[in-house]
């Protein structure tokens, strides 16, 4: 069986460890599951890798559960996340949701290394719709966002000069709030966590600038001016502000 389905299997061009690494990992799979899909994906499958860059392994397999794996193959790291279909579409819901559509992204954008069954061309479809569709986060949901990141801003101002060390910690959770509410309020997913910098500055070449020297400055004073200006283009605030949820039914 295992034989059979390495026969199916096709694999990418990448570069000699890499290769070594990825058919090591399908071995596995085929191994300890009966997989009716693999998907490999991620910067070394898009051809940008790091140096601590992973192999990501999506199986998809009719069993009723789901694992997730942590392994080294040719010492190259491999996240193996192994769901059945119904998961999945769970997963497509949920992450957009989130505004991290990683499930749909993956299936969309992946390298198809096995496919037996007519359910995964099924769920590569039904992930293009979903990337398709607008993320959207309501006004409570935005609000929430907001008050987050004044609050975590606040605190850091607060602790500027009793505690300049827990101070910077309160304004970076700050900065990257503000950042993820400057795409969710513009009813935008979210970048790649590597790539929130360059898709800030993609879209607003100013706060761009000033999110990178947030971050590469090492004046405590500079740092706080720089996040002083990120606050005021995202969240508007300095830290509280007067708002009220609407009223909700509680069980």
């Amino acid at each position: 069986m295992m034989d059979d389905l390495l026969s199916r299997c096709s694999f990418p061009v990448l570069d000699p460890p890499y290769a070594q690494a990825l058919r090591e990992a399908i071995e596995l799979i085929l191994r300890r599951y009966t997989p009716v899909g693999i998907i490999a994906a991620g910067s070394i499958l898009r051809g940008v890798p790091d140096r601590t860059s992973d192999l990501d392994l999506y199986v998809i397999h009719k069993a009723t559960f789901r694992q997730r794996l942590q392994k080294f193959f040719n010492g190259v790291p491999a996240e193996i996340f192994v769901n059945p279909p119904t998961q999945v579409v769970r997963y497509f819901a949920e992450e957009h949701a989130s505004g991290r559509p990683i499930t749909a992204n993956m299936l969309t954008n992946g390298f198809i290394v096995l496919s037996t069954d007519e359910v995964i061309e099924q769920l590569r479809s039904q992930a293009r719709e979903w990337l398709a569709k607008t993320p959207s986060w309501s006004e409570t949901q935005l609000l929430w966002v907001r008050y987050a990141a004044g609050n975590q801003y606040e605190d850091g101002l607060d602790l500027a000069e009793r505690d300049p060390a827990m101070a910077q910690v309160f304004l970076s959770k700050a900065v990257v709030t503000m950042l993820e509410y400057f795409f969710k309020s513009r009813g935008l997913f979210l970048p790649r966590g590597k790539e929130l910098l360059a898709g800030v500055a993609q879209l607003d070449p100013l706060l761009g600038a000033a999110a990178r020297g947030f971050f590469t400055s090492g004046d405590f004073a500079e740092r706080l001016q720089f996040a002083e200006k990120i606050a005021d283009a995202t969240i508007g605030v300095h830290g509280f502000f007067e708002w009220e949820s609407s009223p909700e039914e509680v069980p």
